[in-house]
């Protein structure tokens, strides 16, 4: 397992990636950065990778790193998403479980903070 830093505006999130290959490509290609996306309480931003899904999923919990392949996108979920039955997060459409984060209030907090459009950049 690898840890990555998710570097926004105001903070830095650390991120413990799994073993899919998904999260090892992700890996392989950091640094890079790119322009957040806010949909409900989850976080997502396009990355430079284009893959399919390896374990399709839209069972997550909250602390969960996703990859949604429909957008090309590296997903954080720190609460409800406009479609969540519960108070789960629920994505769009199936992604892969790619890694966790500390699900601190402090860190959950400032997850909600984020603003669109706002810039990330990923590192190691």
């Amino acid at each position: 397992m690898n840890k990555i830093i998710l570097n926004f505006k105001n903070f830095k999130l650390n991120v413990l990636l799994n073993n899919t290959n998904i999260a090892q490509e992700i890996f392989n290609r950091i640094p890079f950065k790119s322009c957040v996306n806010v949909w409900g309480e989850e976080i997502y931003f396009p990355i430079p990778i284009i893959l399919k899904n390896e374990i399709p999923t839209t069972e997550v919990e909250i602390g969960d790193i996703g990859y949604w392949p429909q957008g090309n996108s590296f997903c954080i979920f720190f609460g409800k998403t406009p479609i969540s039955k519960s108070s789960k997060p629920m994505p769009y459409s199936e992604i892969t479980l790619i890694g966790k984060f500390d699900t601190k209030k402090e860190i959950i907090t400032m997850l909600k903070n984020v603003n669109p459009k706002e810039n990330v950049e990923l590192t190691k």
